[in-house]
């Protein structure tokens, strides 16, 4: 088995201490004005997408410039305080999807190159230990854990 190695970076610590600080933050900073939904409610409510954008701001539009159809119960002061709140804070969350879908990528391409290389590490010191080479049972035994198979709950515990 080749191993292509994709990824090889080493981050320094005091970039990795600047980027905690930086998202300590953002999330300090965003923290008071963001909420978070249950998963019945993020089921439940309408959601606004590219498709439906043009719609609300045409409608914001109307409702402005002729609020005699604004429905009582439609505060227009909200509807504009969310609007913009959307228009405010969407460029911010796709900065943030792009920073995460390659955060994500780099994290997931080098687990899996580190993955690989425990794999293989693994496989000779699983040979090794079949050919008796000082050392290497001990070192088997131990990784092997990860592998050994958990006994059956079919019988709970219980033999019949």
């Amino acid at each position: 088995m080749s191993t292509n190695n994709s990824i090889s970076i080493q981050i320094p610590e005091a970039e990795l201490t600047s980027i905690r600080e930086a998202l300590n933050t953002l999330k300090t900073t965003l923290g008071p004005y963001l909420i978070a939904l249950t998963p019945a409610q993020r089921q439940t409510v309408p959601k606004m997408s590219d498709g439906t954008i043009p719609f609300v701001e045409k409608a914001m539009e109307y409702a402005q410039a002729d609020g005699q159809f604004l429905p009582p119960y439609v505060q227009l002061q909200e509807m504009e305080k969310d609007w913009m709140t959307v228009k405010n804070l969407m460029p911010v969350l796709r900065d943030l999807q792009q920073l995460e879908s390659n955060l994500n990528d780099s994290v997931m391409m080098a687990g899996s190159e580190a993955y690989v290389g425990a794999l293989s590490y693994y496989n000779s010191v699983k040979y090794g230990a079949r050919i008796n080479v000082a050392d290497a049972k001990v070192i088997y035994e131990d990784l092997r854990q990860r592998f050994s198979r958990s006994a059956s709950p079919s019988n709970n515990g219980t033999e019949m």
